[in-house]
């Protein structure tokens, strides 16, 4: 049992980013680069992150003090990486040799979107995949809810997608000065990184609707962004 749950989850939270990866990313060494370098600079603000949080010893036992430190350190590196790519555009259209990649921000912004969002979800999820995989048994037979692991991997898709969706609207609202974009970027995902505060009191189904609706509204309006319309979307699955 713990063998299929482990596989069920993992497939759960990282079935689709692997597809994403797969389809998109995997035929351009270009796009493979960028997706691990903000991969790495999210580590670095994840870094930064738990340092700050270890300095200030009287607010450790709050979390909502590391929530918010880390949401605000990762949408800075966030920040950080649209003018690294900005500045450096000329160096990968010389290294890449296309630049229809290296011109194009909505791509840009979906890559290294993609890559914040895998590293996050692996790191959401590595622990409780091992937990899954290893045993004892299955969770919720003698304490904790039963749907904690199949919770947990859902959790880690939305992250993966919301990041991706993130990193959409917010190259667009630096690029086209739209700060109603950066700022719903930052609110979104303090919101649903509060939300998941709430499944220490195992209000699951609350949690994950919530999250669903957050990663709905964000891809709808990262859709909107990069200038889709429901005619396009059509044309898009008619492949016409």
């Amino acid at each position: 049992m713990t063998v299929a749950e482990f596989f069920g989850c993992a497939f759960l939270a990282f079935g689709t980013p692997l597809a994403m990866f797969c389809f998109t990313i995997s035929d351009s060494p270009i796009k493979i680069i960028l997706l691990i370098f903000s991969s790495f600079l999210w580590l670095l603000a994840l870094l930064i992150s738990s340092f700050i949080w270890f300095i200030f010893i009287p607010l450790r036992d709050y979390l909502i003090f590391g929530v918010l430190v880390s949401v605000l350190i990762q949408e800075g590196f966030r920040y950080i990486v649209y003018k690294l790519l900005d500045k450096t555009s000329a160096g990968l259209e010389e290294l890449a040799g296309n630049s229809l990649v290296t011109h194009n921000k909505p791509v840009l912004a979906y890559v290294s979107g993609l890559g914040f969002g895998i590293i996050s979800g692996l790191f959401q999820s590595l622990n409780i995949l091992a937990d899954a995989g290893s045993g004892p048994g299955t969770v919720g037979l003698k304490s904790g809810s039963d749907f904690f692991f199949i919770t947990s991997a859902t959790f880690a898709l939305c992250i993966v997608l919301l990041h991706t969706f993130w990193n959409v609207i917010f190259f667009n609202g630096i690029h086209h000065h739209n700060k109603i974009n950066i700022i719903y970027v930052v609110l979104s995902h303090l919101i649903f990184s509060c939300i998941t505060l709430l499944n220490s009191y195992q209000l699951y189904g609350l949690t994950l609707t919530l999250s669903i609706a957050n990663v709905i509204i964000t891809m709808l309006i990262a859709f909107k962004t990069v200038g889709g319309s429901v005619m396009k979307l059509k044309q898009c699955i008619a492949c016409q």
